[in-house]
C-alpha cells in the first residue's frame, strides 16, 4: 500500500468473553489496524473495510432470539462473499458463513473439543491462499461442541480431524471459515470453568498442560494464518485504491512458512 494509506480490517465480537485476543498486535505487525465491534453494532455490509473477521460465541448461528444481530451478520458474510471482500470466520463466525450461504450446522453434535487439538490440511489446502503456508498437520486451541455439518454450494473443504470433519474452508475467492481459534493461546484457559469442564469428564489442569505444550506449533500456524490472511487484506485494501500492493509489503518482509 502506499506510505499513510490505512488498512482497516473489522472484528465482529459475539460475546464479550470471545474478543480478538492476540489478533489486533499481529495485525499491527502486518500494517492492519484491526476495529473490534460488539455484534450488535456491527454493519450488514463490508462497505469501507479491507476485511471482515466473525468471532466466535457460545450460541449456534441461527440463535436470533439470543443474539439478535445474527440476521445482520449473516447478511453481512453473505455480501462479503458476494463482493469478494476477505471474510475470515472463527468458530462461530465460521458456522455463520457456512450457515448464511446454505449449509448446515447442528447443535451439541459429535464430540465436543475442548483445550489442544490437532487439525490436518486436506489436498485442496495446497493452492488455498491462506492454509498452503501452514504444515500439514499442526496444534490449535478449540471450544466446541457445535459443528458445521455440511458445507454450502461450492465450498471448498480444507481442513478436518476425526472429531470434527469440517475445521477449515474457503467460499468464494476469499472467505474462510475455521472451526479453531487462532485468535486463542494456551493462557485462554485460564479462564474457563473447571466446575463445567469436569461435568463433561474433562480435567482442566490437564487441558492447560497439554495447551502450554503445544503453544509453540499452535502459534506458529496461527501467526501464518493471519500473515496470509493479512495479505489478501492488503491487496482488497489495494484494489480499490488503485494501488498495488507489492512484493515489498508482503508478509510484512517475511512469508510464512512453507
Amino acid at each position: 500500500m502506499a506510505s499513510g494509506t490505512e488498512v482497516r480490517v473489522l472484528a465482529v465480537r459475539n460475546a464479550a468473553r470471545s474478543g480478538a485476543g492476540r489478533l489486533p498486535s499481529w495485525f499491527a505487525d502486518e500494517g492492519i489496524t484491526l476495529v473490534e465491534v460488539d455484534g450488535a453494532r456491527a454493519p450488514d455490509r463490508p462497505d469501507g473495510w479491507a476485511a471482515v473477521l466473525l468471532l466466535g460465541g457460545g450460541f449456534l448461528p441461527d440463535d436470533d432470539a439470543r443474539a439478535p444481530w445474527l440476521p445482520a451478520q449473516r447478511a453481512l458474510a453473505r455480501r462479503a462473499v458476494a463482493d469478494g471482500v476477505p471474510l475470515l470466520g472463527i468458530c462461530l463466525g465460521a458456522q455463520v458463513l457456512a450457515l448464511a450461504a446454505g449449509g448446515t450446522v447442528r447443535g451439541a453434535h459429535g464430540e465436543p473439543e475442548r483445550g489442544s487439538c490437532t487439525v490436518a490440511l486436506r489436498a485442496e489446502a495446497a493452492t488455498d491462499p491462506l492454509f498452503r503456508w501452514l504444515p500439514r498437520r499442526f496444534p490449535v486451541i478449540q471450544n466446541h461442541r457445535d459443528q458445521i455439518t455440511r458445507l454450502p454450494p461450492g465450498a471448498v473443504h480444507l481442513a478436518a480431524n476425526e472429531a470434527c470433519p469440517v475445521q477449515a474452508f474457503r467460499l468464494g475467492r476469499c472467505a474462510w471459515g475455521v472451526q479453531f481459534h487462532p485468535e486463542a493461546d494456551a493462557d485462554r484457559l485460564l479462564r474457563w470453568d473447571e466446575a463445567a469442564l469436569a461435568g463433561e469428564g474433562l480435567d482442566l489442569a490437564g487441558l492447560r498442560e497439554r495447551a502450554l505444550a503445544a503453544e509453540p506449533a499452535s502459534a506458529a500456524a496461527a501467526r501464518a494464518l493471519v500473515a496470509a490472511f493479512a495479505a489478501v487484506a492488503r491487496e482488497h485494501a489495494g484494489s480499490r485504491t488503485g494501488v498495488a500492493a507489492g512484493p515489498e509489503n508482503a508478509w510484512n518482509g517475511a512469508r510464512p512458512p512453507g
